[in-house]
């Protein structure tokens, strides 16, 4: 089946146009290294487009009605937004979903130990990760640090020119004859990924002098203590910006990509839809890479509950309002998809896979093996989807995530669909997904935003029959 390959349809107008996003993104990814920093950026962006607090709502008992635009944070690491249509809400709303935490290293709650004059955090990796790939980089620690006061500091170092860096060091290759007979699941250990932070002791001390050096600083430049260390949350990630990539700078490389690069383009098409008749939403959840759990993750009920909220003040008190506004929703769960590497083609089903620079991509079912934990999309779904693409000249493909009994992977579609929606997994693709540094096309993230804005302007006439 042929496919378009999206940089041939461009005029020079969009041609800039890829290129004024590709910087927006970029700047966003640098500001937005943890999914605090993204639902901070998310909250200063959805104010400049007219969206207002909904606890604010809910504190004055204001009513919400057609035209309103309302966000809802929790715990500040997920954010919902939604901008109220004309028809009503119980019909259903058109709702982009994706997630903003990605693969990382954290800092566990008691992990300073000194060895050897050199002084380290002890780790625990989040996410899937190939741990072989985070050592000998240089490497920046961002999160906060919530005193017993309840005093929170920010954190945020190895990123800017004069910042210091970090390092998980790695065994030479004079001495790794051994290391390199392992496994590659087993060169780097979990319990190996420490963080090298300081060598420097306070003159003269002999016993854990670098510690105290450390800890003065600690204290002095960045006002906690080493116990403050048991109520922090610090990410460790690759320091360094997103760049340009390839002498035709067609590319994107950076950290964080899945899946901030669906979390972007939905954020910039949800602000950029002003008047709907079906309601929208746009969801940036944390903790998929782990499951969807606790309680930021999809799991939980807090987007539930701001539903029930904004229901709550439209005067729709009924119990079965929330129920049947999301079983008559409909969602494109935002996420990325394996872009095809020629390189490693024996993991991938050619006809069936995603190529950087053919648009963005759905995915009908995620899951592994026998489509196990997947949300299989229906095909009158999927026809309602390649109508509405086709009718915005959306470049778009369909792939799967890798060749049978070998692919699989997860999103939140499947949480979604539990309420008896819509749902279809819809991003950009991603080479090196999952590593230190992942590399997208500029053309599908143009792609990609282009198909959110379609998707959230659609209304149910386009639909024909569900």
């Amino acid at each position: 089946m042929e496919r378009k390959y999206a940089w041939h349809e461009y005029t020079d107008a969009d041609l800039q146009a890829v290129a004024i996003l590709g910087d927006q993104y970029r700047a966003f990814l640098d500001n937005g290294k943890t999914e605090r920093q993204c639902v901070t950026q998310s909250v200063v962006a959805a104010k400049a487009a007219g969206y207002r607090d909904l606890k604010e709502f809910i504190a004055n008992g204001t009513e919400i009605k057609a035209g309103d635009k309302v966000y809802y944070t929790h715990m500040d690491k997920s954010i919902a937004l939604f901008n109220i249509g004309t028809d009503d809400i119980e019909l259903g709303m058109n709702i982009l979903g994706a997630h903003i935490d990605s693969p990382r290293i954290d800092v566990k709650q008691n992990p300073q130990y000194e060895d050897s004059n050199l002084v380290f955090w002890d780790t625990h990796y989040y996410g899937g990760i190939k741990k072989y790939q985070w050592v000998a980089m240089p490497l920046a620690i961002h999160g906060v640090v919530v005193k017993k006061d309840g005093t929170i500091i920010n954190l945020s170092i190895g990123d800017k020119e004069n910042d210091p860096v970090f390092c998980i060091t790695d065994l030479l290759p004079h001495l790794g004859q051994e290391q390199m007979e392992k496994k590659a699941t087993k060169v780097i250990e979990g319990e190996a990924l420490d963080l090298l932070i300081a060598s420097q002791p306070v003159k003269g001390e002999l016993k854990d002098g670098v510690t105290q050096f450390l800890n003065i600083i600690l204290e002095k430049e960045y006002n906690f203590t080493e116990q403050d260390l048991l109520s922090a949350e610090l990410e460790i990630v690759p320091a360094g910006k997103a760049r340009d990539m390839g002498f035709d700078r067609s590319m994107i490389m950076a950290y964080g990509q899945d899946d901030r690069v669906c979390a972007y383009t939905s954020l910039v098409a949800m602000l950029e839809v002003e008047s709907v008749k079906r309601t929208t939403c746009c969801l940036l959840v944390d903790k998929e890479e782990i499951g969807s759990v606790g309680a930021t993750g999809m799991q939980s009920r807090f987007f539930e509950n701001a539903l029930a909220e904004i229901l709550e003040l439209m005067g729709k008190t009924s119990a079965l309002s929330v129920r049947r506004t999301l079983e008559k929703s409909r969602m494109l769960s935002s996420d990325v998809s394996a872009g095809y590497d020629p390189l490693y083609a024996s993991a991938f089903e050619k006809k069936n896979a995603s190529y950087l620079g053919m648009g963005v991509v759905f995915n009908k079912f995620t899951g592994s093996r026998g489509k196990s934990g997947s949300n299989d999309a229906n095909a009158e779904y999927m026809g309602f989807i390649r109508r509405i693409m086709d009718d915005n000249n959306v470049t778009f493909q369909t792939a799967e995530l890798g060749r049978v009994d070998l692919g699989g992977g997860g999103t939140i579609a499947y949480i979604m669909a539990l309420y008896g929606m819509n749902v279809i997994d819809c991003g950009v693709a991603v080479l090196s997904m999952h590593a230190p540094w992942e590399v997208t096309s500029k053309a599908d993230i143009y792609e990609a935003k282009k198909c959110y804005v379609a998707f959230l302007k659609a209304d149910d006439k386009d639909l024909g029959h569900e």
